[in-house]
Parts: C-alpha cells; structure tokens; sequence
C-alpha cells in the first residue's frame, strides 16, 4: 500500500508538473510587454493633445470621440490618449499602441474599446497619418439619409466625390452594438473607407483621416460645417448643381494634403482657444 500510494502521489505530482509545463507559455505569453519605439517627437505629442481639446471645443465630439496619430518613430504603432473625454486629455494620458491595438505600456489604465478604427487603417492606409472618430449629431442622420453628400462652399471641396457609408451589418452580422471592438470589424471598416478622407458610419457616426494631426482636425470640422452650409435635397435642383458649386476634384484622399490654408492660421486660433479655456 505504502508502494501503491508513492505511486499515486508521483503520478498526481507528475500530473500537477505537467501541466504547470503546459500553462507556463500562456502566462509567459500574457505578460509579454511590448517593446517601444521609442519616445515620440514632443512636437507630435502637443499636438495631438491640442488636436483633442480643438474637436471639443469645436463642438465634433462631446465626451465621446477622439483623435490618434501615427508614432513618428515606427509606422507599425500609433498614438491616442487613454479612456477618456477628448475635453480632458493631457499628454501624460498618451499611450502607444501596435497596429493589433495592444497598448505597449497600459499602467493599468482604461483604454479606448474602438482603438481597432485606428489599427487597422493605419494597417491598411500607410499614407494615413492620423485617424478621427466622433459621434457628431450633425453627421449622424447623413449615415442613414438618402440624399448624397456634396459640399458647396470651398473649405469642404474635399469632399466632392462623397463619402461611403459603412455598415456594420454587412461585416458583423445583424446584431451588433454598432461599435467596432475587435480587428475584424476594423479591417472591414478600413477596407470601406477606401480612398475617401471621410466615411460615415450608419447610426454611430463618422472616420475622418489625413496626413497630419492638423489636416485630419480641419477636415472633422469642416465636415459638420460644409453639411449645415451645403446639404440639401437633390430634387431641388438635381446632382448638377452640385458641380456649379464645387467641382469634384482629384488628389483629396486619405493621404493628401489639402492645399488651401497657407500658415495654418485657423489651428493657431483653435489651439489657443481650447487650450486656455481648460
């Protein structure tokens, strides 16, 4: 019996070894820090905390939404602040992710749940710089409305060939929460965007993407302003009178700079604004 017995405690001590063996490279796995690419240039740092508190200040998102930007170190990472309102951000609260929307250093802190917008257009669009989310009412209903978007003044000229409409139904099935919380919803959203800067989102809101933090900020204002100041039903006039307007131009996609604010004085004005009202 006595035999017997260190028989059984040497299996279940066997036993209790190998699987320790067989769960070690999870754990080891789960604890894995990524390595950084190192620090960001601080220039891009100020501005994409500045780049936050101008779309709330602006009125494009509330205590909703926000603004990230590609690491100027390694294209294969990004930067966006952790969870919280884009009212708020400091630039203590900048974190670094990799393109799966693992963040290189969370610190235990909360991170954005659609930060996977991000990863996967930076993926997909390697002339994207930085990427902007929000929920703007006044963006909303042209998700789901029939009357095309066309711009009529020039400040929203990038927006002559329209802007697709992403819905989520067709990549995730009919009973999401309309959020994109995972890679897969991400690529097929990035995969939608195309070579437009602007896309809408059906019931949730809208992606607006440049190739800087401040062309991505002017595009998302100009979005909201170009809608109130030239949407309006095509059976007014009919399609051509869009064209009279506006013509639809080339060079206006995700990666193309828009040519048309010398000196940047509106983001100085903006920036000093949101900056001193904190």
């Amino acid at each position: 019996m006595l035999q017997k017995g260190k028989m059984v405690i040497g299996r279940r001590r066997f036993c209790v070894c190998a699987c320790a063996a067989n769960f070690a490279p999870a754990r080891a796995h789960a604890q894995a820090v990524l390595a950084s690419a190192g620090l960001a240039d601080p220039a891009l740092v100020e501005d994409l905390v500045a780049a936050n508190r101008i779309l709330f200040d602006q009125g494009v998102v509330d205590g909703f939404g926000h603004v990230s930007a590609r690491h100027d170190k390694d294209p294969s990472r990004f930067l966006l602040s952790r969870s919280m309102a884009p009212g708020l951000v400091t630039a203590d609260g900048i974190m670094e992710f990799d393109l799966d929307g693992n963040p290189v250093d969370a610190r235990g802190r909360a991170v954005y749940l659609e930060r996977f917008i991000r990863g996967e257009i930076f993926r997909l669009h390697p002339a994207v710089m930085s990427v902007m989310h929000s929920h703007s009412p006044a963006v909303i209903p042209f998700g789901v409305s029939r009357a095309s978007l066309k711009p009529i003044y020039h400040m929203s000229g990038f927006l002559g060939a329209g802007a697709p409409v992403f819905e989520i139904r067709d990549a995730g099935g009919p009973a999401t929460d309309m959020l994109i919380r995972n890679r897969e919803l991400g690529r097929a959203l990035a995969t939608a965007l195309g070579e437009h800067p602007v896309m809408l989102m059906r019931g949730h809101g809208s992606v607006v993407v440049g190739p800087s933090i401040r062309e991505s900020v002017f595009r998302a204002v100009d979005v909201p302003g170009g809608r109130h100041r030239g949407e309006r039903p095509h059976g007014e006039r009919g399609p051509a009178a869009w064209r009279r307007h506006v013509p639809e131009r080339t060079g206006s996609g995700p990666g193309h700079e828009d040519q048309r604010r010398p000196g940047e004085p509106p983001w100085e004005l903006w920036r000093k604004k949101a900056m001193e009202s904190r």
